[in-house]
């Protein structure tokens, strides 16, 4: 079952120091059968009972799983192998459409910003004790929630999105929960949850959004939490619709006890108006757990590992305590220039959220033109559903174009591409769209529009 490798181990975090060591290296290949409790003890002369420890161990931490009587096998994408690595490598020449980076030339200048922060660091340095939060940045966030109509409610500051996310998952849920998110969704959440020894429901989603029957499914079925994406989804660019975000209230309310995490990271850089799904249209909440997540990642860099969230008192309670047992608090030159720029407007909404709408619809546009159906309703990339991603990928890296490949972010959704639309020039798209065109033709497969 695992060819020739021989599990080494006396103690149960031994054993599953090296399985999952293993499953790293790719000695044990994911699939990999592992051998029965009592024939794995009997051949490390250990209790079945240390075995059976070791094994929980390990699909706590995402890198097994069991199937009942079929046994326990290494996970199709254990937690230690991360979905980057699926990615491609960029020949020398070739135009990386893979990276889902915004485009540096619509972010601000952080010289200014930074200054202004660095001279508040030198009249009143942060020291231990301090706040953990800049008032300034609280402020602006709280304004930001209650024009979008989001419910108000306690707020924290963490180091981005995934980050806050994880926090929430950790301190609300615990291992073997399962959590409904997006298919095809975001690679790094889909990693983090077996990671955290949590379930992924996968949940199909169109233009507009999860799937509300989908969502029911998944929450009745027993999932705890709910993850959405308000708008820019990645990798599809779906973004809620007013119609759907009732809908999916209406979804959530037959489902009280769902921890609902709302992940806005497309705040600051799309044009979609926010939808809330954790309030009303009057702004009142509607669901006892809730967290709404907004990073600086997309509008002013993702080098600034900032985020803002707000959530119910016990959600919120909880990020903090954990964060103050760890990190304790997010650097405030960080939050001050980050709170510099949004105070001062210099990423106006208007001006990336107009360019990255017309470069995504002139990639749209060009592929709709050769009969090829494409996803992106808001956000920095496209999703071009296709039969064999692998396929395409190659035919289009022989073209001089690299597509992230569609396995970083499904789950079981069928097949597809992802394109970074971001800095995609409206000749650029013309060709992309002539040269996938072609792999179609060759039998290479890309889905064509009904």
């Amino acid at each position: 079952m695992l060819g020739d490798y021989p599990i080494k181990g006396r103690r149960a975090s031994e054993i599953a120091a090296d399985v999952e060591r293993a499953v790293g290296a790719g000695e044990l290949p994911p699939g990999a059968a592992l051998p029965p409790l009592r024939d794995l003890a009997a051949d490390l002369g250990v209790n079945p009972n240390t075995v059976a420890a070791a094994y929980r161990l390990l699909r706590d931490r995402g890198v097994i799983e069991t199937a009942g009587r079929k046994g326990s096998r290494v996970r199709p994408r254990p937690a230690t192998t991360s979905r980057d690595e699926i990615a491609l490598p960029v020949p020398p020449g070739a135009r990386d459409l893979s990276t889902g980076n915004p485009d540096p030339a619509l972010l601000p200048a952080l010289g200014p910003a930074l200054a202004v922060a660095a001279a508040a660091a030198d009249r009143a340095p942060v020291l231990y004790g301090h706040p953990a939060a800049d008032p300034g940045l609280l402020a602006l966030a709280r304004d930001s929630f209650a024009a979008d109509g989001a419910p108000g409610g306690a707020l924290a500051v963490c180091s981005g999105s995934l980050d806050t996310i994880e926090q929430a998952l950790v301190t609300r849920l615990r291992p073997g929960d399962a959590v409904a998110v997006e298919d095809p969704g975001w690679g790094s959440l889909l990693d983090l949850l077996p990671a955290l020894g949590l379930v992924p429901a996968p949940v199909r989603l169109d233009d507009e959004g999860p799937l509300p029957a989908e969502v029911d499914r998944a929450l009745a079925g027993g999932a705890r939490c709910l993850v959405v994406t308000n708008r820019a989804q990645n990798p599809t660019g779906a973004a809620l619709t007013p119609a759907r975000a009732a809908d999916l209230r209406a979804v959530l309310d037959r489902h009280p006890g769902t921890l609902l995490i709302e992940d806005d990271h497309g705040h600051g850089m799309v044009d979609q108006p926010f939808q809330s799904l954790a309030g009303g249209p009057d702004g009142v909440p509607t669901r006892a757990s809730r967290l709404l997540v907004r990073s600086a990642a997309k509008a002013y860099g993702p080098d600034l590992r900032l985020s803002v969230a707000v959530g119910d008192e016990v959600t919120i309670g909880r990020i903090l305590g954990r964060q103050r047992l760890a990190t304790g608090w997010v650097s405030h030159l960080l939050q001050q220039a980050v709170a510099e720029l949004w105070r001062t407007d210099a990423v106006p909404v208007a001006g990336p959220a107009a360019a990255y709408r017309a470069r995504r619809e002139a990639l749209l546009a060009a592929l709709a033109g050769h009969g090829i159906a494409a996803h992106g309703v808001s956000g920095l990339n496209v999703w071009v559903p296709v039969p064999d991603e692998t396929a395409v990928t190659a035919a289009l890296l022989q073209r001089g174009w690299v597509a992230a490949p569609g396995a970083r972010f499904r789950l079981h959704s069928p097949p597809g591409i992802r394109l970074t639309s971001a800095t995609l020039a409206a000749d650029e798209a013309v060709r992309l769209a002539g040269d996938l065109a072609q792999v179609l033709v060759t039998g290479r497969g890309a889905s064509r529009l009904s």
